[in-house]
């Protein structure tokens, strides 16, 4: 490196920087010892502007969570996705609200809630069952669910609560599908 260092400076007279404006360039003109001159044209910086940017997909998400979501499960969904920040760490709720106020996103605001959408948790506190009889009626289509991007919390209406078919199925013991002992085959036949 110290040989490459000195034979650039045994070539280089001197180099000339100037600013082009109206087309946001740095222009650098290397005089070299021989007598000749070259040009080197550079995107100027816009002012505020780094390397360090969070990605495209990251604030997708964290604009389609915002509303109904805190930036904690924000920060947990994009650490699920796998989605760094612009420095590579892993999402904070903290961060997640610096690039909401930086960016002029609004924030879930709890007592703005008015009970329409709930969480899992929510849900099932409210029918008095299990966070996994909850799944379980999802993961079966029993219950309709949102999911803003995959990974992300469910998100319930509460009307869909008292659809009469979900309210049969969570008072059902056992599997929530399973089926009426009437319509069964049996295993064993009279012989």
């Amino acid at each position: 490196m110290r040989t490459r260092q000195q034979l650039v400076r045994a070539l280089i007279s001197d180099i000339t920087v100037n600013i082009d404006e109206a087309d946001c360039e740095i222009v650098l003109t290397i005089h070299w010892k021989g007598g000749r001159h070259s040009t080197l044209r550079l995107r100027k910086p816009q002012s505020g502007e780094h390397e360090c940017v969070t990605s495209d997909d990251a604030l997708a998400v964290i604009e389609s969570m915002a509303s109904r979501w805190s930036d904690e499960h924000i920060a947990a969904t994009l650490n699920r996705m796998g989605l760094p920040t612009a420095q590579g760490k892993t999402w904070t709720a903290k961060r997640v609200g610096s690039i909401r106020r930086v960016r002029g996103i609004h924030a879930y605001k709890s007592a703005e809630k008015d009970g329409e959408w709930l969480t899992l948790t929510e849900a099932a506190m409210a029918c008095n069952v299990t966070a996994h009889r909850i799944r379980s009626l999802i993961a079966t289509g029993i219950l309709p669910a949102q999911q803003v991007v995959p990974g992300a919390p469910y998100q319930i209406n509460a009307s869909d609560l008292r659809n009469p078919q979900v309210a049969t199925a969570m008072r059902r013991k056992g599997r929530p599908c399973q089926s009426s002992p009437e319509i069964q085959i049996p295993m064993f036949t009279d012989t």
